[in-house]
């Protein structure tokens, strides 16, 4: 059955993103978050109280307090009052909120926002939480060792082995070092094991930041940006929530959602993958179909900066924002949640035709 596209046009017009940095004491949330907002609002002209609609996510565990998001609506401004939301997720889940938003028809334009400050606590503690809480999480087996998991199951099926995997780290990270915004680049030791096969240079930075896209319909897109990035396709998947009831050396949520959003009907020329670890991108690789002409996280990706509960919207904000500066036509964006790619979301990012 052929795929149906939207019932609007949207696309995102305008990037925004902090400087990436392993510690951030000094800022709270808001004062992290509000330059980001003022940034991705001047590039469109826009202001506050023009926006549509608008959406965050980001998680309370990271902050450890409850409705912690609340407080960053300071940097949106308190008045005059907004249409809001908020996901206990990566913003690419935002996103998607403010697209169906968008959809709806009750919005013409919306502002996506989304940080993690990661530095306060053990990021990899914290992120056992989101286990099954009868079997995985009372045994407190923490994302670097579950990712292990992973990794050496690819490995076990001959799919890679551990001298790919230091070439996936020192490739994005070379990529990172034309990237003012990421927190590693350039060349970075593969160093120890952190839980084998798993070395330092195939996990990501822990580190603090925020960013945010505003989104826009139709004519509204095009008054706004000169080349708009035209969500042409998006769609989200999940995988079982028992890791033993899935095939760790596979992701199918991500091909589902791939093939929902349109991403095999023509080459893509640009692959914005959210792989936190290494052997993420070749399990990614494999489900969306990307082969060797494909540049992958061109901006350095996950491995040079991976600003939890961001770092899924900045894949899409760095697709479109190749698009906006004419140096990709057609792109796929992913976005991940959860352990061992649990969740997945893919979006086809397009700009028009000369």
């Amino acid at each position: 059955m052929p795929r149906t596209g939207p019932a609007r046009d949207v696309a995102v017009v305008a990037f925004a993103q902090s400087d990436h940095l392993r510690r951030t004491d000094e800022l709270s949330e808001v004062e992290m978050v509000m330059p980001v907002l003022h940034q991705v609002l001047a590039q469109t002209g826009l202001k506050a109280g023009e926006i549509g609609f608008t959406c965050s996510g980001s998680s309370d565990y990271l902050a450890g307090r409850a409705f912690s998001f609340t407080m960053t609506l300071d940097g949106v401004g308190a008045w005059p009052p907004i249409s809001e939301s908020h996901v206990e997720m990566d913003g690419a889940w935002a996103l998607y909120e403010a697209w169906v938003k968008i959809q709806t028809g009750e919005a013409d334009t919306a502002l996506v926002y989304a940080y993690g400050k990661s530095s306060p606590g053990s990021v990899r503690d914290v992120l056992t939480r989101q286990l099954d809480p009868y079997y995985l999480a009372p045994l407190w087996p923490d994302s670097v060792a579950l990712a292990a998991l992973q990794a050496q199951a690819l490995i076990d099926a001959g799919e890679t082995d551990e001298d790919a995997l230091a070439a996936v780290g020192a490739r994005s990270r070379a990529a990172a070092g034309a990237n003012p915004h990421a927190q590693l680049g350039g060349t970075v030791p593969q160093g120890d094991y952190q839980v084998r096969p798993l070395r330092t240079g195939d996990c990501p930075p822990i580190g603090d930041g925020a960013a945010a896209v505003v989104l826009a319909a139709g004519d509204n897109a095009r008054r706004l940006c000169a080349r708009p990035a035209w969500i042409t396709g998006i769609d989200h998947r999940i995988e079982a929530h028992g890791l033993g009831l899935r095939d760790l050396t596979d992701s199918p949520s991500t091909r589902i959602a791939a093939e929902r959003a349109g991403v095999f009907e023509r080459p893509v020329d640009t692959a914005e993958l959210h792989a936190p670890f290494s052997s993420q991108e070749v399990i990614l690789r494999k489900a969306l179909g990307i082969g060797a002409d494909v540049a992958v996280n061109p901006s350095g990706g996950a491995l040079a900066a991976n600003p939890v509960m961001a770092a899924g919207l900045i894949r899409i904000g760095e697709a479109a924002a190749r698009i906006h500066r004419g140096e990709s036509d057609r792109a796929v964006a992913h976005a991940t949640s959860g352990p061992c790619l649990q969740q997945n979301l893919v979006a086809v990012l397009e700009g028009d035709r000369a």
